[in-house]
Formats: C-alpha cells, structure tokens, sequence
C-alpha cells in the first residue's frame, strides 16, 4: 500500500504560533492582539497535531507537543499580565 508524504503542517505552524505567542505575550497590548489568538491556535494545532503523530499520518509529535506547550505557557502569562493590570474600581 502506498503511503504519501507525513502531513507535518499542524505541528510545525503550532511550534511558531507558540513562539509568536509566547515572545508577544510580554508586551501588554499585543498580548491582548496577537498572543491570545496566537496562543489559542498554537494550543488547538498542537493538538490536533498530536493526534495525527499517534495516527501516524504526522512524524513531528514533539514539535506539535512543544507548540502546544508553548502556547499554554503564553495563555497562562497573558491571564496573569491581564488579572494584574486589571483595575475593577471605577
């Protein structure tokens, strides 16, 4: 049976959502801009990067994991910059 070439994109494009993420997760308006959405992407392709590497339609688990990892990490450092800058009274 032949089998066509791993479908290694989710992987790779999750590996730089999470740097994207993560690198813009430190500055507090891109944060809210381009990490968040980055770092949601990065989470979400990570995993579905994931599951084709168990498949094996995909050969890059560890970048799929690694993007996923990373986009955690900024998720987890946005909520944080955001809950400290966050001023409740009117």
């Amino acid at each position: 049976m032949w089998q066509g070439r791993p479908g290694n994109g989710l992987g790779s494009f999750s590996l730089a959502m999470g740097v994207v993420a993560l690198v813009f997760s430190f500055v507090p308006v891109a944060g809210e801009f381009v990490a968040a959405p980055s770092a949601v992407l990065a989470i979400g392709l990570g995993l579905a990067g994931l599951s084709r590497a168990e498949k094996g339609l995909a050969t890059n688990g560890g970048q799929a994991l690694a993007g996923s990892m990373l986009g955690l990490v900024a998720a987890v450092i946005i909520f944080l910059i955001f809950a400290a800058t966050f001023d409740s009274a009117p």
